[in-house]
C-alpha cells in the first residue's frame, strides 16, 4: 500500500491540498462579500424590519432560493459560459472559484439572515427611539449582536465549500477532489482515494474546531 505513495504523488497531494485551500478561501471570501450584505438586506426588508418591503424581499429571496436549490454539480455546468468569460477557461482552480462563489453567496445570505433574526428586537427599537439611522442600526446593533452567529455561519459555509470543491474535481476543477478522481477512481488506486478522504476529513475538522473556538471567544466577550 505505502509503495503507491511515491515522492511525486506525495508532492501532488501537497499541491492539491494547496489548490483546495485556495478555492475554499477565495470563494469563501467572495461569497461572504456577497452574502453578508444580501443577508442584511433580506432582514431589513422582511416583515417588521427597519426597511420593510415585502415585494423587494420576496424578489431577492426568490433569487436566493433558486440558486440555493440548484444542485451544485448542475450549477457547475450551467455557469461554464460565465466561468470562461471571467477566467478564460472552464477547468482549473481559478475556474472552480466562480461556481463556488455563486453557491456560497446565497448560502451565506440565508445563514446571516437567520443570525440577524436572533437579535433582540428591543435593541433595535431602542436604537430607533434614540434617532439612530439605518446604517447605525446595522453596524452598531445588528452586526455586533449577531457576530457569533455570523462567524458560525461562515464556518458552516467553508465546510460546505470544501465538499463542493471536491465535487468540482469531477470537471477538472483541481484540488483534492480532482486528485481522488484521477488517481483513486480512474487508475484504480483505492488507497489514494482513502488518503484523499482522510485529508479532507482532517481539513474540515480543523476548520470547524477553529470556527467553534472563535465563536466561543466572541460570545464570551
Amino acid at each position: 500500500m505505502f509503495s503507491t505513495f511515491s515522492v511525486e504523488l506525495l508532492e501532488l497531494f501537497v499541491s492539491s491540498l494547496g489548490e483546495t485551500i485556495v478555492m475554499v478561501g477565495i470563494s469563501g471570501l467572495l461569497g461572504s462579500l456577497i452574502g453578508i450584505p444580501l443577508g442584511v438586506y433580506l432582514r431589513l426588508t422582511d416583515r417588521g424590519g427597519v426597511l420593510a418591503n415585502s415585494p423587494a424581499n420576496r424578489l431577492v429571496g426568490g433569487v436566493v432560493n433558486a440558486v440555493r436549490s440548484t444542485p451544485f454539480i448542475i450549477l457547475l455546468v450551467a455557469v461554464i459560459p460565465l466561468t470562461r468569460l471571467l477566467t478564460g477557461s472552464s477547468i482549473g482552480t481559478a475556474a472552480a472559484v466562480v461556481p463556488l462563489t455563486l453557491a456560497a453567496g446565497p448560502f451565506v445570505a440565508r445563514l446571516v439572515e437567520s443570525a440577524l433574526r436572533e437579535v433582540d428586537h428591543g435593541l433595535i427599537e431602542a436604537a430607533q427611539a434614540m434617532g439612530a439611522s439605518t446604517r447605525q442600526i446595522v453596524f452598531k446593533v445588528l452586526l455586533p449582536e449577531a457576530l457569533p452567529g455570523i462567524v458560525a455561519a461562515l464556518t458552516i459555509t467553508l465546510v460546505s465549500l470544501t465538499g463542493y470543491s471536491a465535487m468540482a474535481g469531477a470537471i477538472g476543477g483541481g484540488g483534492l477532489g480532482d486528485l481522488g478522481i484521477r488517481y483513486g477512481y480512474q487508475r484504480f488506486l483505492p488507497e489514494v482515494m482513502a488518503a484523499v478522504v482522510l485529508v479532507l476529513v482532517l481539513f474540515v475538522q480543523a476548520m470547524q474546531s477553529l470556527g467553534d473556538a472563535l465563536v466561543r471567544r466572541i460570545s464570551h466577550k
